[in-house]
């Protein structure tokens, strides 16, 4: 997913920044997803949370589960804000994230919502396995080792 610097059309709606730090990203791929009007609409004055949802793989469907899109106030048909939205993946796709779910006990992550080139909904997916607490405190300590030692070079010279 290159991120087009001129392109007025690309346009990040939500970011899960939690995910990067709650799990070890394997594998991330691109999906679509199957939205209704008035969800369009409210995407693009970016009102969506994606930090409390997962996808799952059922009945041979992707699913996106507990995603927030909020409702759109001049809407004809409102939509519900919590429902579950399917994912568009290929047949390929999403036999490779079944397998990786059901057998390897991998979680199916969303980490970015965004508007691509063309002005279409996409998701960007992360395979990942969860961090236990040390894990954790390892990225952090890297992190906080890594600020301090650019205040020191930064001080140094």
């Amino acid at each position: 997913m290159a991120k087009p610097k001129d392109n007025p059309n690309y346009k990040v709606i939500a970011d899960n920044r939690r995910a990067r730090f709650d799990y070890a990203i394997e594998d991330d791929l691109e999906a679509g997803i199957v939205l209704q009007g008035s969800e369009v609409k409210s995407l693009r004055e970016n009102s969506a949370n994606i930090t409390e949802c997962y996808a799952a793989v059922e009945d041979g469907e992707l699913w996106l589960v507990n995603s927030y899109i909020a409702p759109y106030n001049r809407a004809m048909f409102p939509h519900e804000e919590r429902r579950r939205r399917k994912l568009l993946v290929s047949r390929k796709e999403l036999s490779r994230l079944w397998n990786e779910t059901q057998r390897k006990g991998m979680t199916i992550v969303p980490l970015v919502l965004y508007f691509n080139d063309k002005g279409k909904v996409k998701m960007k997916l992360g395979i990942a396995k969860g961090k236990k607490n040390h894990d954790k405190r390892e990225t952090e300590a890297k992190r906080d080792w890594g600020r301090q030692k650019q205040r020191l070079l930064k001080n140094a010279g």
